[in-house]
């Protein structure tokens, strides 16, 4: 989040982009240019190449034809996102406790998880939750966890109370992860306060409070956001890491007193915070885990005050350099994003300003929100999508060859002009259209409900951006009137993706903050084909929810790798399975999965359109 200033008189204001479709003609410019360059360089090879024959070779007249224009306006498939929550049985309502006195969290919004909790086979819905402020006048409502059913068919109910799930706490985050090892996936929830460890018990029919026995409380003064399970040491159980924002209370939020002019008082940016520093949990085998923050590296200070550095909102972890050890990127608000290196032995080192993730493409910290990581692009260059704050434009790091150097290409790729003015929070890569190329969505929505009345090019609620990946066409907006009720207006925050239908392609949950969620079902009915794959670990060298391993499938002449990695987008969760769009591919031609503990296993497929659960050997 970036500090507003309303008080400035409209000369002194940063002047708007006149032209906002500018970054991303320029970046076609860009692309076309290069393609002219290549063309040109044939060109010239050809002539001075051309095999001489014997005696009329000085008098031959060569023809040189050009080659064909290569056409980079290409179009993005017509796909329906329907507004399905209503008819869907989902009557979750976030409540963020506003009662008019602007405390910061409740702007955050919390998370949503996509899985399946009970193994049956369908992708069920757990909405993180937030509560009323203990010292809010009158009798507000009282906020809980929810957790609901699938039919299979995308319809749910909600099992919340006959499962153990309804607490009540200022809820932030979520993180799913079989801990224990047990079969059953457990809940953690990040929150303003303590944090809630859930144990989920007899196939997901009960779910156990084991926060204090396990550790992984935190402190009470604490404000928690995105979480994640990840094996960080490679010994077959799952580790967590919590990533905490701003050192906040209503008491020192109440004394900045942050206004904005003809409006009064007002939500204050975390400039105006301490920063905080992250929590890495060692999972000790016994059901207990190991605050390992300090001895690990993580815990990142000023080096002029000592102070801590984190104002952490996003989390991304991958294995960057894909040497067998789990890396993380923390987007950090208004302070330099993290990329810590896994060494091995519990080590971290940091390298978000070494490597060219730490700041946007002007050289300053941006406003940074959520974050995913995916290879995007056919060249095997790994990619950090960053949302940031209004008027800051996402960023798109791309690795420039060996993944220690990467470069903001949100421009060149089409994504600047069109993502500047909004205020972005849950953000991630999907195929959405089956095509095999990762697409990409992110969720917007502002802080202030009267942001329009001192900012006209702002508005509090927000369409969601659809962004269609056309390959060497780059990053292509999707017009609102080819994504349907995707294009609703909505104080976005939270976004997953998980396939709630069971027809194979990917829906959407987008989360509100003091609202109700959004449950988009994906229409598309492009008749491409597509592939999904769960690959379940041995449960002893490798973590049975297999997070970490890395899938690779041929098909159609293209190979597609995706590492299997609930943790994405903001505060949130998306499904286990990995889907693989496949386009007009009808086959399999190779099917490989480096599981966590670094062995191989090749598979044979013999049909598409299917999921395949594959039990490592």
């Amino acid at each position: 989040m970036t500090e507003e200033k309303p008080d400035l008189p409209d000369e002194t204001r940063v002047p708007e982009e006149l032209v906002p479709a500018d970054d991303a003609v320029i970046g076609r410019a860009f692309r076309r240019s290069l393609l002219g360059l290549a063309a040109v360089a044939v060109i010239v090879a050809l002539v001075l190449l051309w095999p001489e024959s014997s005696s009329d070779s000085t008098n031959r007249e060569i023809e040189v034809v050009a080659p064909e224009e290569v056409s980079l306006e290409a179009q993005p498939p017509t796909v329906a996102f329907v507004d399905h929550t209503a008819a869907s049985g989902v009557d979750f309502v976030h409540i963020n406790g506003a009662y008019g006195a602007k405390l910061l969290p409740e702007t955050m919004g919390s998370g949503v998880a996509i899985f399946d909790f009970d193994a049956d086979a369908d992708q069920d819905l757990f909405f993180v939750n937030a509560t009323r402020w203990p010292h809010a006048p009158g009798d507000s409502p009282r906020g809980t966890l929810a957790l609901y059913a699938n039919d299979g068919h995308g319809n749910f109910v909600d099992v919340s109370r006959q499962r153990g799930i309804d607490h009540s706490l200022y809820g932030t985050g979520v993180a799913i992860g079989d801990y224990d090892g047990d079969g059953d996936r457990d809940i953690f929830v990040s929150a303003v306060g303590r944090n809630l460890l859930l144990r989920s018990e007899n196939g997901g029919q009960t779910f156990t409070d084991v926060t204090e026995e396990a550790g992984v409380a935190g402190g009470s003064d604490q404000w928690s956001s995105s979480c994640g399970f990840v094996d960080i040491d490679n010994d077959g159980d799952l580790d967590l890491v919590v990533t905490n924002y701003v050192r906040w209370s209503p008491e020192i939020d109440l004394a900045l007193n942050y206004r904005l002019t003809g409006v009064g008082r007002a939500y204050g940016p975390p400039t105006n915070y301490e920063g905080t520093f992250l929590y890495l949990y060692r999972n000790d085998g016994d059901g207990r885990f190991s605050d390992i923050s300090a001895s690990s590296g993580v815990e990142i200070r000023n080096p002029a005050t000592g102070g801590p550095v984190a104002k952490s909102l996003g989390l991304a972890p991958v294995d960057v350099n894909e040497d067998g050890w789990m890396d993380f990127f923390v987007a950090n608000d208004t302070t330099r994003n993290f990329l810590f290196m896994n060494r091995g032995g519990g080590l971290f080192e940091e390298e978000g300003e070494l490597q060219g993730v730490a700041y946007g493409r002007q050289g300053n910290a941006t406003g940074a929100m959520g974050v995913d990581s995916a290879l995007f692009r056919d060249d095997g260059e790994l990619a950090f999508l960053v949302a940031n704050f209004a008027n800051e434009m996402s960023s798109l790091y791309v690795s420039q060859g060996d993944r220690t150097l990467y470069s903001d290409e949100s421009i060149v790729e089409g994504l600047g002009a069109p993502s500047r003015r909004m205020l972005s929070f849950g953000v991630f890569f999907f195929d959405y259209d089956l095509d095999g190329r990762l697409d990409l969505l992110q969720a917007n929505g502002h802080l202030e409900e009267e942001i329009n009345s001192v900012d006209p090019s702002q508005f509090y609620r927000q369409a969601t951006q659809l962004f269609w990946n056309g390959g060497a066409a780059g990053l292509i907006p999707v017009s609102p009137e080819s994504t349907s009720d995707l294009a609703l207006p909505l104080v976005g925050r939270a976004a997953a993706y998980g396939d709630l239908d069971g027809d194979g392609d990917l829906d959407v949950v987008i989360t509100q903050t003091g609202d109700r969620p959004l449950i988009f079902r994906n229409d598309q009915a492009t008749g491409h084909h597509y592939l999904r794959v769960e690959a379940r670990g041995n449960g002893t060298t490798s973590n049975r929810d297999g997070i970490g391993a890395w899938i690779e499938v041929e098909s159609g002449g293209s190979t597609q790798r995706r590492q299997v990695m609930p943790t994405r987008s903001f505060q949130s969760q998306v499904e286990l399975p990995v889907t693989f769009g496949l386009g007009t591919a009808e086959s399999i031609d190779g099917l490989r999965i480096t599981w966590p503990d670094g062995t191989q296993s090749e598979h044979v497929v013999d049909a598409v359109d299917r999921l395949l659960v594959i039990e490592q050997p």
